[in-house]
């Protein structure tokens, strides 16, 4: 009888979702979205070729729907430590506004049309790539890496590292040298990015029981690997001017941010253990953000404003 009284229980005993537009959208990660998207777009931008406008169109739009149907497979399979994190608790499924059976489903039908639409509409290697980074994300990551070992960051960043190689491949049916840099900064850019996270959200993550890097090996190994990263990421965010791929503009530029990773990093590894605060960790994390969108700006910049030139000198 109970569930007759349910005002979510229809006539023919099914539940209706409470969920809102908002919600589904929600579900798709769109902070995270819109930097796959932009890295995608990057690397499309840096192709040598052209690529018809409404194919570009078709294939930004497959991409990010592709990205978000990571992002409600993640929240699907994650929803029980979701629970448990302050900082994801209030996600539309460990909140119950989303079903975890609608969050599968929404998300395995944005899975198969983001790739069919790529594949059939502009090419199969770039939807061969946007397959390969959802089940990479989905089920190599989210299922098993993230609760299995404290690399779990430096594995998996190469999900979230393969979207300009997407967005060069749309345009090209290729992979070349220049998209693997692109690939390379964002890989090597997310363990110090999300190992700052994980400092001043250790707690968090111990609760829910995840090996991340700070819980594992201490803070004090954690700050030492942040540095490292910074140290190895600077240079190889010069790279693409270095091999010829940009000009000065861009070469200058990185070396700038580059250093500015290097200082907050190095900020973070003076930190002591008994700092509770940790506004070091903080800024590292806040810096990161504008780093890799700055130089992804920059690049896209340089590569327009290079081929204006081009063209106005011809």
């Amino acid at each position: 009888m109970a569930l007759v009284d349910d005002p979510m229980i229809d006539e023919a005993g099914f539940r209706m979702s409470e969920a809102t537009s908002g919600d589904f959208f929600a579900l798709l990660k769109p902070r995270v979205m819109s930097l796959v998207v932009f890295t995608a777009f990057v690397g499309m931008v840096a192709a040598p070729v052209a690529i018809n406008p409404l194919l570009a169109v078709i294939a930004i739009l497959a991409i990010a729907i592709g990205a978000g149907a990571s992002g409600a497979l993640n929240m699907w399979y994650d929803a029980d430590i979701d629970a448990v994190m302050s900082r994801t608790a209030g996600r539309p499924v460990p909140s119950g506004r989303i079903l975890p059976g609608e969050a599968l489903s929404f998300g395995l039908v944005l899975s198969v049309l983001s790739v069919m639409t790529l594949g059939v509409l502009v090419n199969w290697l770039s939807a061969a790539l946007l397959a390969f980074t959802i089940f990479f994300y989905a089920a190599v990551y989210t299922m098993w890496l993230k609760r299995s070992t404290p690399q779990n960051i430096v594995i998996g960043g190469a999900a979230g590292a393969i979207p300009p190689v997407i967005g060069w491949a749309a345009v090209t049916g290729t992979v070349s040298l220049e998209s693997l840099v692109l690939f390379l900064i964002i890989f090597l850019w997310t363990p110090p990015h999300f190992w700052a996270l994980a400092l001043f959200k250790s707690d968090d993550y111990a609760k829910a029981g995840i090996p991340m890097m700070p819980n594992v090996a201490g803070q004090a190994s954690t700050r030492r690997q942040i540095f490292a990263y910074a140290l190895i990421l600077a240079p190889i965010g010069v790279l693409p001017w270095v091999l010829g791929f940009t000009t000065a503009f861009y070469g200058v530029a990185s070396v700038a941010l580059g250093a500015g990773f290097v200082w907050y990093a190095w900020k973070v590894l003076c930190m002591t253990d008994s700092d509770r605060v940790m506004k070091p960790a903080k800024a590292l994390f806040a810096y990161s953000l504008l780093y890799l969108f700055a130089i992804f700006a920059i690049y896209l910049a340089d590569c327009v404003v290079g081929r204006a030139l081009a063209i106005g000198g011809a």
